[in-house]
């Protein structure tokens, strides 16, 4: 995402009369306090889910918690039996899932492994949330405070926007790949050092490395900042193309050894993504660009969001990636026109603009409306890598460049004035506006639900007495992204058995990336009836492919939670199977190793 300029700060000078080191300490107590503010605000924000750990559910995460807290349960279980992290067969039994093509965060995963098997997966996906936010916070905040502008509170202005900004808190609600952002900041800083003079060598050394552990926290986010990096490194170039050119040899030799580095650790995890067991050559979404009219809108998630509002001009709940209120719009029409003489805030602005507009998509739509103007999607959306990306979400390319033009402009505000009431003149006004811009978008609590309780069947171990070493459960109706409860109950009984299907990302029959596994025919049928609440006439055929899919899943028992909504399901599969299921530990179940020669 946008960088910004290696600008030493000017270093405060003490007071007439007051000891050596005074202004040190003090700028390291702003340092500590900043920080501070920005862990207990990313608390609040999660402090319904973690006043409830137990039983509590991000409410608008849909099953994207459930299939999270799975990846870091199936990473700490990898770790602790030293088993192959990039793959499981315990969802989609018996081909299984490659992890490293879905979102498993590894970078994160490993490390917390020991907090995964000592407090549970809930724990580990609270902690990666919220210390995401403060993390990316901090992260911005130490890189503008040291390396960008003179004044902390630029910095702190522009690191809090980088990690709280409506889009970003969008993601907060289920992808935790999209909040824990901290590595950015540094490899924006390790470029910019390079294009400074640093040895390419050690400068290499550690920007590969930061490349790489990116690559393991999300893939997207990074490939999303280097397009953003690419915008913003033309644009520099074009406004001063001596420099550019002088900035140029360095940062092309430190940047090749970078990429040496980072090859040298990600070349094996990339070939089993691309080419492994289970692997998708692309992941299509189709167009869903972001409305114009979404940029001046407030998100859900907002002090001054509108719920309704922002359902008409966003994919879903998660994927308000535009919503940036129009303070705040025109607060940025205003600070780009002030900076524009600034080569690095004209740059940084050109990349904001240009992300907005790739986010658009194909055609520019206006509060709903399509109209004829072509975007710049239009000329990559089927190129490799761009076929698998959300378009709508280049827009969160925007929040950092955001948050350094707003820490710029801070500081300029702070030193502009020949006298002080000038100077205080030009600050009231300056943070006026800027309160005036933020606070409607300031974030409010994510709210949590009370998760369903696990079936008894599978929190007391009653399932061990139906499945057998090498067999599956098959919970009716099949796990997939619209019901991942199963998820949960798999992770509750410690990961002891395989599940058929399930809730993750793999190939389709056509080799693309698909959301869920292959459907079986019976699966379909059992999802059909979930859907409609009504019993199908069953006929021999039905039975046969039944007996066809359990083989194929080598299953052991059918199971299906004992409660009125899903009666239509119990007794599609009584049909399906001839006989009564057993009642037992709060489901239904169905012994079916005689019919599978298990």
């Amino acid at each position: 995402m946008s960088p910004a300029p290696v600008v030493s700060a000017p270093a405060a000078r003490p007071a007439p009369g007051a000891p050596r080191g005074t202004a040190g300490r003090g700028r390291h107590l702003v340092d500590v306090a900043v920080l501070l503010g920005y862990a207990l605000a990313a608390f609040l924000l999660y402090r319904p889910l973690w006043l409830d750990l137990e039983r509590g559910y991000l409410t608008f995460s849909g099953q994207d918690q459930r299939m999270w807290e799975w990846f870091f349960a199936v990473t700490a279980k990898a770790v602790a039996g030293l088993e192959n992290p990039l793959f499981s067969d315990l969802q989609n039994y018996p081909l299984g899932v490659n992890l490293m093509s879905n979102t498993v965060m590894l970078g994160i995963g490993v490390p917390l492994a020991p907090v995964t098997l000592a407090f549970g997966p809930t724990v580990t996906w609270a902690l990666v949330l919220t210390g995401g936010l403060a993390g990316t916070a901090a992260g911005w905040y130490w890189v503008l405070s040291r390396h960008v502008v003179g004044s902390r509170a630029g910095a702190a202005a522009g690191g809090a926007v980088c990690a709280f900004a409506p889009p970003i808190m969008s993601h907060a609600n289920a992808h935790p790949n999209f909040t824990a952002l901290f590595v950015l900041p540094f490899i924006v800083l390790w470029l910019i050092r390079l294009a400074h003079g640093e040895r390419p060598l050690r400068g290499g050394l550690v920007l590969g490395l930061l490349l790489a552990f990116q690559v393991f926290l999300g893939e997207e986010p990074l490939f999303i900042a280097a397009i953003t990096l690419l915008v913003f490194g033309i644009a520099y170039a074009l406004a001063n193309p001596e420099d550019a050119l002088e900035r140029a040899r360095p940062l092309a030799a430190g940047v090749g050894v970078a990429a040496a580095v980072t090859l040298a650790i990600v070349a094996y995890p990339l070939w089993w993504q691309f080419f492994g067991p289970q692997s998708y050559s692309s992941l299509e979404h189709g167009f869903v660009g972001n409305d114009l009219a979404a940029f001046t809108a407030f998100s859900t998630e907002s002090f001054a969001g509108d719920p309704e509002a922002a359902r008409e001009l966003s994919l879903n709940r998660t994927e308000e990636n535009a919503f940036f209120g129009w303070p705040l719009v025109v607060l940025m029409v205003l600070v780009t026109a002030w900076l524009w003489r600034s080569p690095v805030a004209r740059a940084t602005a050109v990349a904001m603009v240009t992300m907005a507009w790739l986010s658009a998509g194909v055609l520019m739509m206006v509060d709903g409306t399509a109209t004829s103007v072509p975007g710049p999607w239009l000329l990559v959306f089927d190129r490799p890598l761009f076929d698998s990306v959300l378009e709508s979400r280049f827009a969160l390319a925007c929040v950092p460049c955001i948050g350094v033009l707003l820490a710029m402009a801070t500081d300029r505000a702070l030193r502009i004035g020949r006298d002080p009431e000038q100077r205080l003149g030009f600050r009231i006004l300056w943070f006026g506006a800027l309160t005036m811009a933020l606070l409607p978008i300031a974030p409010t609590p994510l709210p949590v639900s009370e998760r369903d309780p696990v079936p008894a069947f599978f929190e007391r171990g009653t399932w061990r007495g139906y499945v057998d070493p090498g067999g599956s459960v098959v919970v009716a109706p099949l796990p997939d992204t619209g019901n991942a409860r199963a998820l949960h109950w798999q992770i509750e009984s410690g990961l002891a058995f395989p599940l058929a299907e399930g809730y993750f990302v793999g190939p389709g029959t056509d080799g693309r990336g698909t959301y869920g596994a292959v459907r079986r025919p019976t699966s379909r049928l059992l999802e059909d009836v979930d859907d409609s609440g009504e019993v199908p006439p069953v006929t021999g055929e039905d039975r046969e492919r039944l007996r066809e899919d359990l083989r194929f899943w080598r299953a052991d028992v059918v199971v299906v939670r004992a409660q009125a909504a899903e009666e239509p399901v119990r007794r599609t599969v009584e049909l399906l199977l001839g006989r009564r299921g057993e009642l037992t530990g709060g489901v239904w179940a169905w012994d079916v190793r005689a019919l599978t020669g298990a």
